[in-house]
């Protein structure tokens, strides 16, 4: 393949591989894919992960007009609502549900239904603020005063839910933890923390954890990515260039800490030797995404030096990490990190970086009905 990313053969390797997904992988709620068989798990609807492979479908559908993407997409906000009157575990990560289910329903085709089941999770997550530290929640049992970078992009849910109702509570809010991000978790050199805990009655900043990352001073790749891309999604909403320039800082760091093949570690300050540590797929695809809506919000040199640093990932991921040849295996990209200093999930493929990766290759395609 060209050095330059040729959209239109890509796309059509994505519609032969999305066609064999949907097959494959059918009514299951895929999280991760082993090397060894290829086989998406099935996880309950209320876990993290549960929007993005009907979001995938959706873009598909917006990006083709084919009924039968809409038609597989269509039934999964229903299924994340019955979750929700069960006893269940939502939390933080109501947006990564229901955006790219809930709210790129409503978005395509007006369905009301959506748009109050959007709305719904607008509440909930509105509802996890902690107005002394002002932050959202991370989680649930006894992680009171957490919160995490993941939540930088489910901000996109309130400010949707602010612009649909004209209720300004939701910007509100989402402008409050946006705050709390950019001053507890991007760094000033633009490595991020994962996790901040806070005292959840005072507000007081307790301490920095590593989650995640290889540790509290690390740099956790998929947070970088989680944090460029929900920053820029606020300055978008709001216009504030505190944002902007926390993105950009995060940008830069991200893109100067890249390996020859443009495809992250799974984490900036694992180790000396880090050609020794694994790749993260998934916070390239996040990244590449996150990296186009910036270069799209910023004028001449520096957006395309943003827009290029994304083509340079995307290609590699396309022609190194991406499965066409593998009609066997469920996910669209190997080499995904979940969470190494857990044990868990580590050189595999994980539904969020395909998630990623097929958005940012519609954006490229001109794709405009976003929803993070």
């Amino acid at each position: 393949m060209n050095k330059t990313l040729d959209h239109t053969n890509i796309w059509e390797l994505l519609e032969r591989k999305v066609d064999r997904m949907m097959i494959q992988i059918g009514d299951k709620s895929p999280h991760v894919a082993p090397p060894d068989s290829g086989a998406y798990d099935d996880m309950r609807h209320d876990w993290w992960t549960s929007g993005f492979w009907p979001g995938i479908q959706w873009i598909m559908y917006d990006m083709t007009g084919k009924e039968h993407y809409k038609e597989g997409a269509w039934g999964w906000d229903e299924r994340l609502e019955r979750m929700s009157v069960e006893e269940n575990n939502f939390h933080h990560d109501v947006g990564f549900q229901y955006l790219p289910t809930a709210v790129m329903k409503y978005k395509l085709t007006g369905d009301p239904d959506g748009r109050r089941r959007g709305l719904a999770a607008a509440n909930f997550l509105a509802g996890r603020f902690n107005l002394a530290g002002r932050f959202i929640r991370a989680w649930n049992q006894n992680k009171i005063g957490w919160s995490i970078i993941d939540s930088a992009m489910n901000l996109s849910l309130l400010f949707w839910a602010a612009e649909e109702t004209g209720d300004p509570r939701f910007a509100q809010i989402g402008i409050a933890h946006a705050d709390s991000l950019a001053k507890h978790f991007i760094r000033q050199d633009g490595s991020v923390r994962h996790i901040v805990s806070f005292n959840p009655i005072t507000g007081d900043v307790l301490e920095a954890l590593g989650g995640q990352g290889a540790g509290p001073d690390s740099a956790w790749s998929r947070g970088c990515a989680w944090a460029l891309y929900g920053m820029t999604n606020t300055y978008n909403r709001t216009g504030d260039l505190t944002y902007l320039y926390a993105a950009q800082r995060v940008a830069n760091f991200f893109i100067a800490n890249l390996p020859e093949d443009n495809v992250a570690h799974w984490d900036f300050r694992a180790a000396d030797n880090l050609g020794a540590e694994p790749r993260d797929t998934s916070a390239a695809a996040c990244a590449a995404s996150g990296l186009l809506e910036l270069s799209a919000a910023l004028p001449g040199i520096h957006g395309r030096s943003y827009h290029e640093a994304a083509q340079r990932i995307l290609h590699s991921l396309t022609v190194h990490y991406a499965t066409w040849e593998l009609s066997e295996h469920e996910a669209i990209l190997l080499s995904g990190t979940g969470n190494k200093p857990g044990g868990m999930n580590v050189n595999v493929s994980l539904i969020y970086g395909d998630y990623f990766y097929v958005e940012a290759l519609a954006k490229l395609q001109g794709w405009k009905n976003r929803v993070f």
